[in-house]
């Protein structure tokens, strides 16, 4: 078993412990902390409750769950795109209260301007961040994160002459061109075919140890949270129960125990790798609504 406790030691000991038991931590440690975090749409039906983890500076979380228990609305959250219902977020020292050019977001869809070029979606975030700069400084700017994901012979182009891979390419260097504290990813890959999304899975790693960048990122996908993650998340649904209804809430927070370096062709031959996807496709398919 892997777990996570309030000081992560260099090798994950043998107790997996779960978000109650992390609560008296969360609120001091860690560059960001949420600390008891509740969602409720409709009252006394939290979709989850008393959210509590951290992330340290430079750290990549995955959180994985089933559909519809609150994953997004966490990003949200920690984006200040919404508002918990209870609980709070603290990143680098000051709450979390509105949107910041401080947190780098991407989505599901590649959300770019259509009327405009690559190299003019682009700029158009870096001068939001750096608004005195000169022309040749953003152009340079830009051209610096366009070729980090391969796409310099495309930076002229609308997305329409740009097919979906190229676009999600577009949306992770927006988001690094701002040089956000954080990245927040909403399943960027999941609408891609398979050889697409490895390649640019690849790229973000590469892309992510060259910046030291935290991230805290959603998927669907166990290998993909193996492959990328430091530490990953498992998110329970809300159910009924005999004893009345019971939120969803982090039922476990596994710590990555294989080679920060690994690599896509390296990873099925790792020790610990089968024993630690089994244990998170244990815990979606049999324990996930359980919890």
């Amino acid at each position: 078993m892997w777990s996570d406790v309030a000081q992560r030691p260099a090798v994950p000991a043998p107790l997996a412990t779960d978000a109650p038991q992390r609560k008296a931590s969360a609120v001091t440690q860690g560059f960001l902390q949420i600390d008891r975090l509740s969602k409720a749409f409709v009252p006394a039906k939290p979709v989850f409750a008393d959210v509590s983890f951290t992330l340290d500076k430079g750290e990549f979380v995955c959180i994985i769950g089933h559909s519809g228990c609150g994953k997004t609305t966490i990003l949200n959250v920690l984006a200040g795109l919404d508002t918990a219902t209870s609980g709070t977020v603290i990143m680098d020292g000051r709450e979390v209260a509105g949107p910041s050019l401080d947190r780098g977001v991407v989505f599901q869809s590649h959300a770019l301007m259509p009327w405009l070029t690559v190299r003019q979606n682009i700029a158009f975030a870096v001068k939001s961040r750096w608004p005195d700069w000169k022309k040749s400084q953003v152009d340079a700017h830009v051209e610096k994160f366009v070729a980090l994901v391969g796409l310099s012979p495309a930076i002229d182009k609308k997305p329409s002459q740009l097919s979906g891979g190229m676009k999600q390419r577009v949306g992770i260097a927006r988001a690094f061109s701002i040089q956000p504290k954080m990245l927040l990813l909403d399943e960027p890959f999941g609408a891609l075919d398979a050889l697409t999304r490895g390649t640019i899975q690849d790229e973000l790693m590469t892309i992510v140890r060259q910046t030291q960048q935290t991230v805290f990122m959603i998927t669907h996908d166990v290998d993909e949270a193996i492959l990328l993650a430091d530490r990953i998340l498992l998110m329970s649904n809300g159910n009924e129960t005999p004893e009345g209804y019971r939120p969803g809430g982090i039922a476990e927070v596994v710590v990555n125990p294989l080679p920060r370096e690994r690599t896509r062709t390296s990873l099925h031959h790792l020790d610990g790798h089968y024993a630690l996807r089994n244990h998170i496709v244990d815990f979606l398919v049999t324990r996930a609504k359980a919890h």
